[in-house]
């Protein structure tokens, strides 16, 4: 079996991740910050030891800025759903995923006026748009670091000062990017940035943050929702301190030493010559796609300016019928169809039935590469 569906999520993860939370299963499973106990307390250090190794990862100095989400999509939610009002304004992309996407549709039906900065078919953004769009009283910039269809990194460094400099806030989603490539708060300069634990930073499901990047991001956000903390308990209003301020409930202890295990792992040396090695991985198997007749690859075409994914179909043949046949005739698992994004597939003139989409991760062998080449190859020619 090859798997190439780490844009969905990243397998198989590290054995240190794996054994942190069986670890913290075994033996500090108590409730973080609500009691204590030996176990409560052994919790909450993993809890605390995870959000500072964020915190070193993301380049904040300060711990209390990392905010635990379910994943990205919640983090997305977070930000959007409290910073948006009515009559307010705010900026996206043509290339977003629906976690971006229907949390601004339903602020837009909610009076949020809605604006849309073209990209082009290779995933580029119209900064002559962008930044006219930027300058019509924008309160915030929702913006994808990389289409999880397309992989266009995009020039967030520029898009954010070009926000900001208008005086909008900027959120940035790095689904695709955390963890492959450095999202560093002070070189980006957004004010909040979204990830996801379970794709490229090799974290178990059901983790992720967002981060508070600014001082005006933590002015500027309010609770999500509302719940115990383990603080202030004499207290029935929410409290304002971070994190617990836009924390609450019972957190993703086994979930969050994963993550915790995932981003250390992350951050050395084995895992640095692992992320050079993918992106050669990449650029074999993006020329590998291309020189196959039949077969169009959608982004740009050098690996560097690309998250490790490429999106493709074959002429003549159902995206639907390529999966199915990857699948069973060669142990090849991928995504096809639409990926939760069809403002992306708009863009690229997909829609009408999406794309077949590979993805390699720390432990891709340049054999597995090989051979899905091959294998698409050979689907190519059948007729």
């Amino acid at each position: 079996m090859i798997y190439l569906d780490h844009p969905a999520t990243s397998w198989p993860k590290p054995p240190v991740v794996i054994q942190a939370i069986k670890d913290f299963l075994d033996a500090a499973g108590g409730n973080p910050g609500r009691s204590g106990h030996r176990l409560s307390i052994a919790a909450g250090r993993i809890v605390h030891e995870t959000r500072e190794a964020l915190a070193g990862l993301f380049g904040v100095a300060r711990a209390d800025r990392v905010i635990f989400a379910h994943n990205a999509t919640h983090a997305l939610n977070m930000a959007i759903h409290t910073i948006l009002q009515p009559g307010d304004t705010v900026l996206t992309t043509s290339v977003e995923h629906n976690s971006v996407m229907r949390p601004l549709r339903a602020a837009q039906a909610r009076g949020v006026r809605l604006l849309i900065a073209p990209c082009d078919s290779t995933g580029a953004i119209d900064l002559d748009a962008f930044r006219k769009l930027a300058g019509q009283g924008v309160r915030l910039v929702v913006m994808t670091h990389a289409s999880n269809v397309i992989g266009r990194i995009m020039p967030i460094s520029h898009l954010c000062q070009i926000a900001q400099a208008s005086g909008a806030l900027t959120l940035v989603d790095a689904a695709q990017t955390a963890g492959a490539m450095p999202v560093n708060a002070r070189q980006t300069y957004a004010d909040f940035i979204a990830f996801t634990g379970h794709k490229s930073l090799q974290g178990p499901p059901g983790t992720g943050g967002l981060v508070l990047c600014t001082d005006r991001a933590e002015c500027e956000i309010y609770p999500f929702m509302q719940g115990g903390t383990g603080s202030r308990s004499q207290s029935e209003e929410h409290p304002d301190v971070l994190p617990d301020r836009l924390e609450s409930g019972t957190p993703n202890g086994a979930g969050i030493a994963g993550l915790g295990a995932a981003v250390r792992w992350n951050r050395s040396s084995e895992c640095d010559s692992q992320h050079e090695r993918q992106a050669h991985l990449m650029e074999y198997l993006i020329g590998g796609l291309m020189n196959i007749s039949g077969v169009e690859v959608f982004g740009p075409k050098a690996a560097v300016d690309r998250a490790p994914l490429v999106s493709f179909r074959v002429s003549n043949k159902y995206v639907s019928e390529v999966g199915h046949r990857l699948d069973e005739d060669y142990g090849i698992l991928c995504r096809v169809g639409l990926h939760c994004a069809p403002a992306a597939h708009k863009t690229l003139g997909t829609f009408s039935e999406g794309a077949v989409r590979f993805g390699v991760g720390p432990f891709t062998s340049r054999d597995d590469v090989s051979r899905a080449i091959e294998a698409v190859s050979e689907i190519a020619r059948d007729g």
